[in-house]
């Protein structure tokens, strides 16, 4: 009885570890001590939201382009389906990554859009991005539009580059980054803030993994039930 009560937990540890990071993230995200920055002033706690939804929409589009190249290999439309919701969760984070953007922007620097370069490009990414879901709805046959639509996320995933990488550090930006710094470094963020932002960066991106994983599962009972109605 004791081990069929320890499989779950096995199998699921890292589910846990996502609600135990991203309750930390939260509670010293709003609690811990900031350093007191001029004009950013308490609103520098987004960092542990804003930034680590970009992030998690990176690795989450990563594994969806995976999937995509492993459907172009096998052609299992399993791959197709995991690609399509890994690119659905990584669309939502980067939605929520724009939108966490733009409150903190607005107290700031005063409006929530600026026509700064990174939130141009970051919307064009997202744009792309968007235009993906589009062409696979716009196909009817299940195997071409698998095809296409893995064609068109290899290409998708690889504007994330110049628009999210490249670009944005070739101009004068708002955001801290700019002239090659990836802000990253010590002028941009203190030490003791990366002991929270690490651990929600990591703990988003599992939360999204969970999502994805969830959709995909809904997707294949759905896929059942037509089959045997």
């Amino acid at each position: 009885m004791q081990l069929f009560c320890c499989l779950p937990m096995k199998k699921n540890w890292w589910k846990i570890l996502s609600v135990a990071l991203l309750l930390y993230a939260i509670i010293a995200g709003l609690l811990a001590p900031v350093p007191a920055k001029p004009i950013v002033n308490e609103s520098i706690r987004n960092l542990y939201y804003h930034v680590p939804m970009w992030f998690g929409m990176i690795i989450l589009m990563t594994v969806s382009v995976v999937y995509s190249i492993r459907h172009l290999r096998s052609g299992q439309l399993q791959h197709d389906i995991s690609s399509k919701y890994f690119a659905a969760t990584g669309m939502l984070f980067g939605l929520l990554g724009i939108s966490t953007g733009a409150i903190w922007a607005t107290y700031t620097w005063g409006q929530p859009w600026s026509n700064d370069i990174k939130q141009i490009l970051a919307a064009i990414a997202l744009l792309i991005y968007a235009a993906y879901f589009i062409l696979r709805s716009s196909i009817e046959d299940i195997d071409k539009r698998a095809r296409v639509a893995a064609v068109y996320n290899i290409f998708a995933y690889t504007m994330l580059f110049p628009t999210l990488f490249i670009i944005p550090r070739l101009y004068d930006s708002l955001h801290p980054g700019g002239e090659g710094n990836p802000a990253m470094d010590q002028r941009d963020i203190d030490p003791l803030m990366r002991l929270v932002f690490w651990p929600a960066v990591l703990g988003w991106t599992l939360l999204g993994t969970w999502m994805s994983t969830l959709y995909i599962r809904l997707q294949k009972l759905n896929d059942k039930s037509i089959l045997h109605a």
